[in-house]
């Protein structure tokens, strides 16, 4: 269906992964004129979210594919439609790249790891199938990263206890960062080798202290990430533990660092009593009051190897709020709770959570609701971007625009710059188009909270 604004359809026997749907949407909602795309499969999920955007969608199954473009102008959406034949093409050619003669690709996990003698798998499917395609990997003998959310955390306890019979890891679920020999899964920063091997129950907060490590020269042998929720309660450190010894057995690595959201008391300290029987050292960042930062956890590390600790980075520009509120708006939900315990007050909203995520993009991925509310709040406001593969190509593009703005209108902007020198996206090229737009930039995300908290002082 066609309007002279709105375009629909349904195309059957169409199938593409959610990552690179998400990636059609995002370029198509980048256009000018275009006001709202959503190019997924048709599952209930996301013809809901299509039909509470006001598009009038027919009857269509989770193997359909939906397209959903509005558009201000006839003009526009007719643009939008080339660019998504456009799109659809480049994956076509992509997929035909093996040639005619390829051969089949394997219909399970299970067939996979028997054809290519593999020992790790990703899971990137809708959180409601992760769990079956985690432990078809797992009963195959494969450690795995689930890249998926919105898990329930009951499998995911099951998943980890089958895992620990089979004498494998499980990363995830939720599990947005890793580095495996080398190879970055997920949200990965381009890290150089070295002997720091990271546990993260946190993909933000593992990849700000690895840059950071980066920028001082110190590279990694690996960063196991565990899943948000492995330090909780409910799911008692399983992979926490099993990565631990992972580690201690490697002999490539010389010192661990653990990066935590704030964990369950008691499973911090069952964490805390397994490292003391390691034979080697540990750096632990399980962020909660009275516990170090990120930044202090990657200064500990460089201590610990006889490194010296740089000056972290930064450009300030000059900046006054208008009142004194704080806003953080961030996309890394440990960076997030990092910002909150730096800063002592302030309203911070996580939108890279499950809530903000079913059915959408990751906020590193599409900017576009953290610049709604960017568009809409007052006084200070304090944010993450955050470089590496799979992330924006080129985060600062979105975020000028709304930056300057923010600034016309009284609100200072400071900017937590998460990358590397080696990133795709060009750490220098993005701190310098940030502060051209008004924002003061820091590497360190608790400089950045510190520096926003001093800026609430001086507010009339």
């Amino acid at each position: 269906m066609t309007t002279s604004t709105d375009l629909v359809e349904v195309r059957t026997g169409l199938y593409h992964d959610s990552v690179s749907l998400m990636r059609i949407s995002q370029a198509l909602t980048s256009r000018p004129g275009v006001a709202v795309a959503v190019v997924a499969m048709a599952t209930g999920l996301n013809l809901g979210l299509a039909r509470e955007a006001g598009f009038d969608v027919p009857d269509a199954g989770p193997s359909d594919l939906l397209v959903a473009i509005r558009a201000e102008s006839e003009i526009a959406l007719k643009d939008a439609a080339e660019e998504l034949d456009r799109q659809f093409a480049a994956l076509g050619r992509a997929a035909a790249a093996g040639g005619e003669g390829a051969e089949a690709p394997p219909r399970t996990t299970r067939a996979a790891a028997r054809r290519w003698e593999a020992t790790l798998a990703l899971v990137s499917v809708p959180g409601e199938h992760a769990f079956a395609e985690a432990l078809d990997a797992v009963e195959a003998g494969l450690s795995v990263m689930v890249f998926s959310d919105n898990m329930p955390v009951e499998q995911e306890v099951l998943l980890k206890e089958r895992a620990a019979e089979r004498g494998v890891l499980v990363m995830g679920p939720d599990c947005g960062t890793a580095v495996v020999a080398g190879a970055g899964l997920g949200f990965a920063n381009v890290l150089r080798p070295g002997p720091v091997g990271v546990v993260a129950a946190s993909g933000t907060g593992a990849q700000q202290v690895t840059c950071l490590l980066d920028h001082a020269g110190v590279g990694v042998s690996h960063v196991l990430g565990v899943g948000g929720r492995d330090l909780s309660a409910e799911v008692g450190g399983r992979s926490t533990l099993a990565a631990l010894g992972a580690l201690d057995a490697d002999p490539a690595t010389e010192l661990i660092v653990l990066i935590s959201k704030p964990p369950a008391p008691e499973v911090a300290e069952a964490v805390r009593r397994a490292v003391g029987g390691l034979a080697t050292p540990v750096v632990t960042a399980l962020l909660g009051p009275g516990e170090d930062d990120l930044t202090a956890a990657a200064e500990k590390a460089l201590r610990a190897l006889g490194r010296p600790v740089p000056s972290w980075p930064c450009w300030v520009v000059p900046q006054r709020a208008s009142s004194a509120e704080l806003h953080g708006l961030y996309s890394g939900g440990t960076l997030c709770a990092e910002a909150r315990l730096v800063a002592g007050e302030g309203t911070f909203t996580d939108f890279g959570g499950d809530e903000y995520t079913r059915g959408r993009a990751h906020p590193m991925i599409d900017p576009t609701v953290r610049l709604e509310a960017l568009a809409r709040a007052s006084g200070v406001v304090l944010l993450d971007v955050v470089l590496g593969h799979a992330a924006d190509p080129d985060p600062a593009a979105r975020l000028a625009p709304a930056i300057h703005e923010a600034r016309e209108r009284g609100t200072a902007v400071v900017a937590a710059l998460v990358g590397t020198g080696s990133d795709p996206q060009g750490l220098r090229r993005q701190a310098d188009a940030l502060v051209a737009a008004g924002a003061s930039v820091f590497i360190s995300n608790a400089a950045a909270a510190r520096h926003a908290a001093s800026l609430i002082g001086s507010a009339p």
